[in-house]
């Protein structure tokens, strides 16, 4: 029964004198301290011992969040010094191979350069070579020449005016 009804049953009793007051309340009174006896030697300690329990469960699932809080901080920290030093790392990279390029390019145009130097050194050999076959060839012709004018004189018995002509025709074919 509740305990409302059980009020309700005592005053219901009382009012009509039927219940003797002093042995109701003697027996009422045992009944309470055997009632309690019973609760705190096998009711309260296991509801003690489930609070203690939950209490404790409680204090370690909030010492673990606390724990994981200051983990996640420390990890949060890796993190950030991580991505900086790969920040820095790409940037130290991104900046050697800018150099390698650079280095690579000044390369390119220095065996560019030194190339084109000896094509031209080439060019101008060949150019010289060219003219001095040229010159070779007509001093060949001019030595022929002389001869073939020499050969001429002395075929012919010329007296000055004709010799005069015959040098002016060889200077003009020089």
């Amino acid at each position: 029964m509740y305990a409302g009804e059980l009020l309700f049953l005592l005053i219901a009793l009382l009012g009509r004198h039927i219940v003797n007051i002093n042995a109701t309340l003697v027996a009422q009174a045992v009944v309470f301290l055997i009632l309690a006896w019973v609760t705190m030697k096998f009711v309260w300690p296991p509801l003690i011992n489930a609070l203690d329990e939950r209490t404790q469960k409680i204090a370690d699932g909030l010492a673990a969040a606390e724990k994981g809080k200051a983990e996640l901080a420390v990890v949060n920290k890796q993190v950030e010094q991580t991505l900086v030093q790969a920040r820095e790392q790409g940037q130290q990279r991104v900046a050697e191979a800018e150099k390698r390029a650079q280095v690579a390019a000044e390369e390119i145009k220095r065996n560019a350069q030194s190339e084109a130097a000896r094509i031209v050194t080439q060019a101008q050999a060949q150019a010289e070579q060219q003219f001095v076959a040229a010159r070779q060839a007509l001093r060949n012709e001019v030595a022929e020449l002389a001869v073939k004018g020499a050969e001429q004189i002395l075929r012919r018995e010329i007296d000055s005016k004709a010799h005069a002509a015959l040098l002016q025709q060889l200077k003009t074919e020089l």
